[in-house]
């Protein structure tokens, strides 16, 4: 479980969030949703430990997040960055292998750590780079390979901000998809996104930010309203059912 409880960060004389209070169930799949600059990776940052609030508290499976040792935090959550540049020659197996560092206590990886990052990698359809150079892969490539860095790690909690950035369609799916399995073991994903979308047909619960407080939470179905999308992203919106029972969201543009 993951709570947050009045969680605040002030930088200077600026809120970047402000009054966060939510509470993520095991096994559940959170989408944060909002425009540029709501708040959504310095909340995820917030709940990597990155960041201690300024105000309130962040709490892992029970405990305060700055309670947990470093090598502790990085065995129970994951945590995927927006910015994501690695520029030294590694091989995609060896960027994945960084995912089994919190478990080597200094010592070199075992068959079984590079056999879990093949795995990994094999299942974001990235095995095929494994002796490619990560600078060489394309954006959507060194995605891949990122997700199965975080998938080597082998947390409780994944923190994914923007995890299908330069993602093709099919990608994306199949990204999101594994998240929905990764909750399907008990596990819990928390992932900033910009497409609503992928957002309505992935997400169990959303959290919709604006100027880094809450307007909303709770399932798309009530979050993804023409009143609330309005009012965060100051334009109008159509959304419609879809034939598969999530809704179809779409801002109205003239572009006469």
């Amino acid at each position: 479980m993951v709570k947050l409880e009045n969680v605040g960060y002030q930088i200077g004389k600026q809120w970047l969030v402000r009054n966060i209070n939510v509470t993520i169930e095991n096994g559940a799949l959170w989408g944060l949703v909002g425009p540029n600059g709501a708040g959504k990776s310095t909340l995820l940052r917030l709940i990597s430990g990155e960041l201690l609030p300024t105000t309130g508290e962040v709490r892992i499976f029970g405990k305060p997040i700055q309670s947990y040792p470093p090598k502790e935090l990085a065995r129970i959550r994951a945590y995927l960055q927006q910015k994501r540049d690695i520029n030294f020659p590694f091989t995609s197996l060896e960027v994945a292998l960084f995912g089994r560092h919190p478990y080597l206590n200094g010592t070199k990886e075992t068959v079984d750590d590079v056999s879990i990052a093949k795995g990994a990698l094999q299942r974001v359809e990235a095995n095929m780079f494994e002796e490619r150079l990560y600078p060489t892969l394309s954006g959507g490539e060194a995605s891949r390979v990122d997700v199965a860095r975080i998938l080597t790690q082998a947390p409780d909690l994944f923190l994914l901000d923007e995890p299908t950035n330069h993602l093709d369609p099919r990608y994306q799916v199949r990204i999101l998809n594994l998240c929905k399995t990764i909750c399907s073991r008990g596990k819990t994903v928390i992932t900033a996104i910009h497409d609503l979308n992928l957002a309505s047909m992935c997400a169990d619960q959303l959290l919709l930010l604006k100027d880094g407080v809450s307007v909303a939470s709770g399932p798309p179905q009530t979050v993804l309203t023409l009143e609330l999308l309005s009012e965060v992203y100051n334009i109008p919106f159509d959304v419609l059912p879809h034939p598969d029972g999530h809704l179809w969201v779409m801002p109205t543009v003239d572009l006469s």
